[in-house]
């Protein structure tokens, strides 16, 4: 088995960057889900309830966050360094720091409503699910865990399932993984729940499998929402957790990544 695609997320809920490469932070890849958007109560805004979001399409420089969207000009957004902020993300208020009136207007035009965009400076804020982690394991601004990975073999067995019910095939984009298996079997990740992945030299805990939400039902390319993969994942991968595809990785080293490293499970 080998790593076959990496991609990180840099704003929550928004448009994708894939990579060849990536360094392993305690709390996820590097650079992914450090910004969040906000609305004006502070809020958490997420493509389940707004799926405009996706316009925006990130990627860091050396310095600063660049926004692009179709029909506006970039814009360039500086690491913020001024005082912090309580924004909440799901039921936590977390302090994270404003990247300023530029990037609330240029976000809010793009999405077209109120927002605000901000930065976790602090990533070690939030614990990952006890019941799941350890003490010492935490997460950016992702929903509960450092990274997902998926499996292509369980896409394609998706896919068989979308076009027996006269639907079309999906891409592996719709689940929004961090990183993709190449050349395992359709649902061998169910069998690595409770054990360790190691890709190329760096040691994941694989805690659970992944429950998928309405996210998943709209198209990261067009915005556009249907209702699948859920129903056909409703049929076959139910579990009393719910809706199953992709499992849950912790880190429990650094390191780096990259497409074509040797994946083996301990």
């Amino acid at each position: 088995m080998k790593l076959g695609y990496i991609a990180t997320y840099p704003i929550k809920s928004c448009y994708r960057v894939e990579a060849d490469r990536a360094e392993v932070e305690p709390w996820g890849l590097a650079g992914d889900r450090r910004w969040l958007i906000v609305d004006e109560d502070a809020k958490l805004i997420t493509q389940r309830d707004w799926p405009k979001l996706g316009r925006i399409r990130p990627r860091y420089t050396d310095d600063a966050l660049v926004l692009t969207a179709k029909g506006v000009s970039p814009l360039q957004v500086p690491f913020p360094d001024g005082g912090t902020t309580e924004v909440r993300h799901f039921r936590q208020w977390i302090a994270a720091t404003s990247a300023g009136d530029a990037a609330h207007r240029w976000v809010s035009d793009v999405i077209e409503r109120p927002a605000q965009l901000f930065h976790l400076d602090d990533p070690t804020q939030r614990q990952v699910d006890p019941e799941f982690g350890e003490p010492d394991d935490r997460v950016s601004f992702a929903d509960g865990y450092p990274l997902l990975l998926t499996n292509e073999a369980s896409l394609h067995a998706v896919n068989e399932w979308l076009v027996e019910e006269g639907d079309e095939p999906i891409a592996m984009t719709r689940f929004r993984p961090n990183v993709v298996v190449a050349g395992a079997k359709a649902w061998a990740e169910d069998d690595w729940i409770g054990r360790r992945i190691v890709i190329g030299d760096v040691v994941f805990r694989a805690p659970k499998a992944c429950s998928r939400c309405v996210l998943t039902t709209i198209d990261p390319e067009t915005g556009e929402k249907g209702r699948q993969p859920l129903r056909v994942l409703g049929q076959y991968r139910r579990f009393p957790g719910g809706v199953m595809f992709g499992i849950n990785l912790i880190p429990d080293v650094r390191g780096k990544i990259a497409v074509g490293d040797e994946i083996t499970i301990r």
